[in-house]
This record gives C-alpha cells, sequence and structure tokens, in this order.
C-alpha cells in the first residue's frame, strides 16, 4: 500500500518547460511500435491538443518556452527527448535513429542563446529525459531501445548526481518516460512488467511506496505524466492511475494527445523541463 498524504499537504512549485509547436507533425516513418505511416494524420488536431497542453501549463502558473520547429523532423514536437537541464547544465540528446539526429543542432543552437553554465551534445546515444528522469536528487536513467548503458556514466560525470540505471524489456515503451514518472517528494509511478527483473527489484527496494501502474492504464501512455508536486497531467484515458494518484492526495487532469499518440508521445514527451 502507498502512503496516502492529503490533498492540502501536496505543495505545487511553478517550473520552466521548454515545448515545441506540431507545426510539422506527421508520421512518415516508423522508429517505435506506435508509429504507422498508413494511419493518417492531422497536423491540425494534433497542433490543438498541444495547445491544450500549453493552455493547461500557462494555467498552473508555469514558464513555458518555445523552440521553433524545423521543417522536415516531424517529431521535434517531443522537446523532452531534446536534452536533460539540471543545475543550470544542459546535456543535449544524441539521437539513435537517423530521422531524429538533426534536431540536437536546433537544442544546441537554443540552449547556446540561452545564458546556461555548460551546454555541449552527449558523446554517447542518450534521447534526453526520454530516458533520463530526474527526481529531485537523484537520476533514473533507463535504456534498452535508445539510451546506450555506456552513456549513464556520462550523464554522472556531466552533472555530478547520482544514476540509477533501469534497463526497458518491453518495446512499447522505449523510452523510459513511457514507463515511469516523477511525482515529488521522492515518489514515482511505473509499470513494472516494462522493466527486467533487476530493474524491478531496484525500483521496489528504492521506491516502495511507488504507484504501480495496471496494463490498462500504462498501454494508454497514462504514465507519459508530468507532475508539479501536486497537479499531474496525464492522458485522460488512464483511467485507473488517475483514481490512485487522488487516493494519495494529487490532483490528476487529464490530458487528450491521441493524435500525437500515432507518434508515439503523449504529456511528457511534449514537455522538456528547464531547471535552472
Amino acid at each position: 500500500m502507498g502512503v496516502k498524504v492529503p490533498h492540502e499537504q501536496r505543495k505545487a512549485s511553478p517550473r520552466k518547460y521548454l515545448m515545441c509547436r506540431p507545426t510539422y507533425f506527421d508520421v512518415t516513418y516508423s522508429i517505435n511500435p506506435w508509429m504507422d505511416p498508413e494511419r493518417p494524420t492531422s497536423m491540425e488536431t494534433g497542433l490543438s491538443q498541444w495547445k491544450w497542453l500549453f493552455d493547461t501549463y500557462a494555467g498552473l502558473g508555469h514558464d513555458v518556452r518555445l523552440i521553433e520547429p524545423v521543417p522536415g523532423l516531424p517529431d521535434m514536437v517531443f522537446a523532452a527527448n531534446g536534452a536533460l537541464v539540471v543545475d543550470g547544465k544542459v546535456l543535449v540528446a544524441r539521437f539513435r535513429h537517423p530521422q531524429r539526429r538533426d534536431e540536437s543542432a536546433a537544442y544546441l543552437e537554443w540552449f547556446g542563446r540561452g545564458g546556461w553554465s555548460e551546454v555541449r551534445q552527449a558523446e554517447y546515444l542518450n534521447e534526453g529525459e526520454g530516458d533520463l528522469l530526474f527526481t529531485g536528487t537523484e537520476i533514473l536513467a533507463g535504456t534498452g531501445f535508445r539510451t546506450e548503458a555506456r552513456a549513464h556514466d556520462e550523464v554522472r560525470e556531466f552533472f555530478g548526481r547520482p544514476v540509477t540505471g533501469l534497463t526497458l524489456v518491453d518495446p512499447r515503451f522505449y523510452h523510459l518516460d513511457t514507463a515511469l514518472a516523477v511525482l515529488g517528494d521522492g515518489e514515482i509511478m511505473y509499470y513494472p512488467a516494462a522493466f527486467s527483473p533487476e530493474s524491478r527489484a531496484v525500483l521496489a527496494e528504492r521506491y516502495p511506496d511507488a504507484v504501480l501502474a495496471e496494463e490498462a492504464d500504462a498501454a494508454v501512455f497514462g504514465l507519459n505524466a508530468l507532475s508539479d508536486g501536486r497537479t499531474v497531467v496525464l492522458p485522460r484515458a488512464a483511467t485507473g492511475l488517475a483514481a490512485r494518484l487522488r487516493e494519495r492526495g494529487y490532483d490528476p487532469v487529464g490530458a487528450d494527445l491521441a493524435e500525437l499518440l500515432k507518434a508515439g508521445g503523449s504529456v511528457k514527451c511534449c514537455t522538456l523541463e528547464l531547471r535552472e
């Protein structure tokens, strides 16, 4: 059983986020099991759903900044993959698939004019907050499909923070942020079956009070969620997960990003946190 915390004790903190308008959103190739180029997509629908997310963050009092989309890079809307930003330092992603590699230059340029203490591109394959989630004390680092395991050491050295490696085993959950979300105050939620037995043991030991997701909620990307410490924005279809969050004193807000999910992304994928 998890620890029940009264709703009034949950404290939201203002955040800074980076997002990218889905001006060129489309599914023209397949680099994850969610992508089917034969299935029609609508940039207009994707933009409307993205705009709802942008407005929701702004309404919650968060500072949302924008990076300009680049023609020919339809997945750039998934800004979380672009970098990891902790303590004012920025490690820009090095993407595995050639279809996304040119995104790195756009993030290097954007951060390069932002006054950050240190900005560089990763040496090893590393897909930003897709696979690197900062809990406030440590970095949970995924591998198995996109980010190389040796990138975890690079992350540890660059940020000077503890890094815990976790191995993903289900291709539907190809990034860590599709199978695990940081809630705040040392709490996380995750889908155990997405991880190797060894990683499940690590998570159970380190986070014994974690919110555990059922497959039905994980399969609708319910864990691709974002928390400010009190409000958790997550896919609307993850009703069971929302109920569990409510029991823990969080305020779940349901999002409909079904169009963007056709490319294998949802709430967290669209959102890169800027930690100064």
